[in-house]
């Protein structure tokens, strides 16, 4: 009874905020059933009449799954560019000692301070005179590089764990530096691995200033840009809106809810080393 009592304070902030987490995303999946005039006259109670119509537009428009198509594309192409090249910087950080290692670590760590609002003029700029506007590699390569110093401390952690013991016996095995780091190293940090993947996931897909920037063209428009714009086309139908929202949240919560216990597992293990 006493660790209950000691407990309780903990469980009742655990359930106000999953409640201020979980009414706003119920409210607008309710809200999103509604017609636009029920909503003005109930804008809290449960639809009298389910109109599903303001889902099954979205879903039936082929211009919803190609912003998640696009979205899903830029995103994967940013976690493998920042997850190979990451790995690589921290296991030169991590396992060799060179002169100005920790000067190069600390530049990579001063990445965590610099906005990304700083950089989106001379970044314009950049793209344009490569040629990279309304492309996807105009988004892929800057996320990518955003992302770096944040993964490489990460992953850093973890190859420093990895006991030197082992790294011997595989260089007298006849292993090279390489074939440690891509036989023994990488399979050992697959928590760590996961865990960078996930946030690399999650950050493109909720990107919204950098498409915005990058395309002018809604060829390649992603998620967060559409939601915008059918704000900007049905910003009077605010059950439509309310049903778009719903929508374009589904397959980030989706992954989020598949690749959770692997983004938790792979902070816990990193915290619990030492």
């Amino acid at each position: 009874m006493k660790t209950r009592a000691r407990n309780l304070p903990v469980h009742v902030v655990l359930v106000l905020v999953g409640a201020v987490m979980a009414v706003p995303l119920v409210y607008a999946v309710i809200s999103g059933f509604k017609s636009t005039d029920e909503l003005s006259r109930n804008p809290i109670g449960l639809p009298e009449s389910w109109v599903t119509s303001n889902y099954t537009d979205i879903l039936g428009s082929g211009s919803f799954w190609r912003l998640v198509g696009s979205s899903t594309f830029i995103a994967i192409g940013t976690t493998v560019l920042v997850v190979a090249v990451s790995a690589l910087a921290a296991f030169s950080f991590a396992r060799f000692a060179f002169r100005g290692r920790e000067f190069f670590f600390t530049l990579f760590t001063m990445g965590l301070m610099f906005p990304f609002a700083v950089a989106a003029l001379p970044l314009f700029l950049l793209l344009r005179y490569l040629g990279l506007l309304d492309n996807p590699l105009g988004v892929i390569l800057p996320q990518a590089a955003f992302g770096l110093p944040m993964t490489i401390i990460i992953l850093r952690g973890f190859f420093r764990e990895i006991p030197g013991e082992l790294e011997e016996a595989a260089t007298l095995d006849g292993c090279s530096p390489l074939g440690f780091f891509w036989r023994v190293l990488l399979p050992m940090a697959r928590p760590a691995l996961g865990t960078v993947s996930v946030l690399a996931v999650v950050t493109s897909w909720n990107n919204f200033f950098l498409p915005l920037l990058v395309f002018t063209d809604s060829t390649w428009w992603t998620v967060p840009i559409g939601v915008q714009q059918f704000q900007g086309q049905y910003s009077a139908e605010y059950a439509r809106v309310f049903a778009y929202l719903v929508l374009a949240m589904v397959p980030a919560l989706a992954f989020y809810s598949v690749a959770e216990r692997q983004l938790v597992g792979g902070l816990t293990a990193g915290a619990t080393k030492g």
